[in-house]
């Protein structure tokens, strides 16, 4: 029996081994678990995990907000990632007898750390360790570069009605954007909203008078791409000549998932927040 202690101490201590199966949840952790090489591991992604192109060839098990547990189950999953969110879905995952992680990933801090959280899980830490030091020596570049240029004032709009500017949603504080909007030189011109996705409305953009505006027009669809030709977008600002931005020819119609993706292309985002500001200043 003594002989069998040391043995069994052993095996208790042994680390688990890293999951083969993997579900993920949301855009920005299929992107952590592709740039990681574990895209092969990968059994189950969302109808909007369109990168890299592989991960849009992965079956599908919903999206986000509505996920389809029926397929999860399906996929016989040993680790399902999930992000923030308000269904309480590593919750509910869990009572189906699943292991759920919850991984931040709201400001440019966290989306490091969950890199690195991913990387442990799955085994892959040192790739992790490499991905995020490469990551931070990029932010540290725009930041550089960024000093050098005056500062403007940004207003970033994540979703609007397309051909018309109702229903919009801008960048608040506490964001991942928000901090990409500083880093790149620019000051949000809704940084004191009380709300992260503030709605905004006409009057507020008059009031703000931004240097720059950055809209995305209507993102919420699977294809990715904007709703609007570039003529029905410039259609949408021109009758708002006062505005400095539409004057000025400041307002840019943005296409870049990765500006918009807390996830392993964070840096990639940074570059393009630089440019969309400062313009020819800022490649």
């Amino acid at each position: 029996m003594r002989k069998l202690i040391p043995a069994l101490l052993l095996c208790a201590a042994a680390p688990a081994a890293p999951p083969q199966r993997i579900v993920s949840t949301a855009p920005s952790l299929t992107e952590t678990l592709f740039a990681l090489g574990l895209g092969p591991r990968v059994v189950g992604v969302t109808e909007f995990c369109r990168y890299p192109a592989e991960a849009a060839r992965k079956p599908k098990i919903g999206t986000f907000l509505e996920p389809d547990f029926e397929r999860i189950l399906e996929q016989r999953p040993d680790l399902v990632l999930v992000v923030r969110n308000p269904v309480r879905l590593a919750e509910r995952l869990s009572q189906l007898g699943l292991r759920a992680v919850e991984i931040p990933q709201d400001t440019v801090a966290e989306i490091l750390a969950s890199i690195r959280q991913i990387g442990r899980l799955a085994g892959a830490g040192p790739r992790a360790r490499a991905l995020t030091a490469s990551i931070e020596r990029d932010l540290d570049d725009v930041r550089r570069r960024a000093e050098k240029l005056p500062r403007k004032k940004v207003l970033f709009l994540v979703g609007r009605s397309p051909g018309t500017l109702q229903g919009m949603v801008g960048v608040g504080p506490g964001t991942f954007i928000d901090e990409l909007i500083r880093m790149a030189g620019g000051v949000n011109v809704l940084a004191g909203s009380p709300m992260a996705y503030p709605r905004v409305s006409v009057e507020q953009i008059l009031a703000a008078d931004p240097d720059v505006i950055l809209d995305m027009g209507d993102f919420a669809h699977h294809e990715g791409k904007p709703l609007e030709t570039p003529q029905q977008f410039r259609s949408v600002w021109a009758p708002y000549r006062s505005l400095r931005a539409v004057r000025g020819n400041q307002v840019r119609q943005v296409s870049a998932e990765a500006l918009i993706r807390p996830g392993p292309r964070v840096a990639q985002g940074a570059r393009l927040c630089l440019e969309l500001i400062h313009g020819a200043a800022g490649r």
